[in-house]
């Protein structure tokens, strides 16, 4: 795609309030739309707040940097949840990220400008991060590929903190190899995007024990759908709720930490939403930081042990499909299967299933540090999937 084709596109697409900023850049690289939270020189990076002065960054991030060295172009800013605080993109200062499935539903979040950018072809691919989901939950509900890497696989130096032992940033693309390759641009990694695709009856795939349950109708048909066709084993598991509490803990305690002084001197610049969720993350004590932190690496090696003849996990990205805007939106179905893969820091990917509907998402998760084998895997199931998603 060139850069002007795309800023054309861009003018078409503004009801969908997809960008809180748009850059001048020029070049014949790839078009790239880059989360909010992510320092572009020329730019502000607001994190979707006004606590932040709007004055353009001097300096790009690091992994804007390795991006330009590769020939990237970076058209704007994408629109987002207040400091990453939510998986809607409802924001109160810049406008709901709509869906461009749906421009009545949500586009989820908190990556919502980024997934939306992919979905209605105004970039490449797109960055977003993802610390409890907010790359994969808007990839899901705008019927994206979504990709979260083994966290520490990208450097987050000038990328805005939501917590800075779970962020993880991540690409968002029409299909699994660009997604990819966005991945190994940023990580300076070769040859990812070139994995050769396995054939899908060697893959050894399963399911957590007592995780799924709960799904909406249309995601529910199309997990049946799912299970019983590739015939996937269910395997003993740690509990999704312990790992969903470890990674609330630590997210909340550390985000509380870095807003602390802005939200004794200047709460009245926060969003609603925001405001409450950050003074209820005060809630989070010390002693379950602490446990948090002690229980993670027994954590990973027991999911470790739980996965040692299994390639890769399945489980849907969310429990629902887009919400409509305007109705009172509970965030435990859009983050019920996300949050435990933060804690973990294992590589996922949330691949779209279109229906006759609105998008479904399903995670394949994969091990730590074995990126590169689970985009081969995403490309079996993507290439599977694509022959027989209109019956769905």
């Amino acid at each position: 795609m060139q850069i002007v084709e795309a800023r054309a596109r861009c003018a078409q697409f503004e009801h969908l309030n997809i960008f809180i900023a748009m850059t001048d850049e020029t070049g014949p690289g790839e078009v790239v739309a880059v989360k909010d939270m992510i320092d572009v020189m020329g730019t502000p990076t607001s994190a979707g707040s006004t606590v932040l002065p709007m004055d353009p960054k001097a300096r790009d991030a690091p992994l804007i940097r390795t991006l330009r060295g590769a020939g990237c172009v970076m058209i704007g800013k994408t629109n987002m949840d207040e400091w990453a605080l939510g998986s809607t993109s409802n924001n109160p200062h810049f406008g709901i990220v709509r869906n461009p499935r749906d421009v009545s539903r949500i586009a989820g979040g908190s990556s919502g400008g980024s997934a939306a950018a992919v979905a209605v072809g105004v970039c490449d691919w797109s960055i977003g991060t993802d610390t409890g989901g907010s790359v994969r939950i808007p990839a899901a509900l705008c019927g994206v590929v979504g990709f979260k890497p083994t966290l520490g696989t990208i450097d987050t130096t000038g990328v805005l903190p939501l917590s800075f032992s779970l962020d993880t940033v991540g690409s968002l693309a029409a299909d699994v190899r660009t997604a990819t390759r966005g991945v190994a641009l940023m990580a300076q990694t070769q040859g990812w995007d070139q994995v050769s695709t396995p054939a899908l009856g060697d893959l050894r795939l399963a399911v957590p024990g007592g995780w799924v349950t709960g799904l909406d109708e249309m995601v529910g048909s199309v997990w049946v759908k799912v299970t019983s066709q590739l015939q996937l084993p269910v395997i003993p598991f740690p509990p999704l709720s312990e790992l969903a509490k470890g990674c609330l803990d630590l997210m909340s305690a550390e985000a509380a930490a870095y807003h602390r002084r802005w939200l004794a001197e200047c709460p009245e610049r926060y969003g609603v939403h925001a405001l409450e969720r950050l003074r209820g993350m005060y809630a989070v004590t010390g002693a379950d930081y602490v446990d948090a932190v002690a229980s993670r690496d027994p954590i990973r090696a027991a999911v470790a042990e739980a996965m040692d003849s299994y390639d890769a996990l399945l489980v849907p990205t969310t429990a629902a499909v887009a919400p409509l805007i305007q109705e009172r939106i509970d965030s435990e179905p859009l983050t019920r299967f996300t949050r435990a893969f933060n804690y973990t820091g294992q590589p996922v990917f949330s691949l779209p299933i279109m229906t006759a509907g609105l998008p479904v998402g399903i995670q394949v998760v994969g091990r730590i540090g074995k990126d590169a084998e689970l985009a081969a895997i995403a490309l079996a199931l993507e290439q599977a999937w694509s022959g027989s998603q209109a019956r769905h």
